[in-house]
């Protein structure tokens, strides 16, 4: 399955972006990459949609913990909303799901390429 990352800014409040597939070792750096560049970009409020992501290993959880570190030493954060089957349940034996977890519903940004 394809992995993909798309991406849109959330009216001067941070980005939102969409992972969908399989976040894995071959995937991840993918995501590293556009975490990278949104860091770059003084996003620091970052809300990430895994309602379409299938799959997720321990690299993928590396990446969004490296990412809220980088987020809160700036005085923000990332989040994760819309887990469900395996990603959820990984997210939840970790312990992540409470670390990570968006409160709030929220409507889906129209996204744009994160490539």
């Amino acid at each position: 399955m394809t992995f993909t990352v798309t991406y849109a800014q959330r009216d001067g409040a941070g980005a939102c972006l969409r992972l969908a597939g399989e976040l894995d070792v071959s995937t991840a750096p993918e995501l590293n990459a556009v975490l990278d560049r949104l860091a770059g970009q003084g996003e620091h409020h970052l809300l990430v949609d895994l309602t379409e992501l299938t799959f997720c290993d321990s690299t993928g959880l590396a990446a969004f913990v490296r990412a809220d570190n980088r987020a809160a030493a700036r005085g923000g954060w990332l989040r994760v909303t819309g887990a469900t089957g395996r990603v959820e349940r990984v997210l939840k034996v970790t312990g992540l799901a409470e670390v990570l977890r968006y409160p709030f519903d929220t409507a889906h940004p129209r996204s744009q390429s994160a490539s």
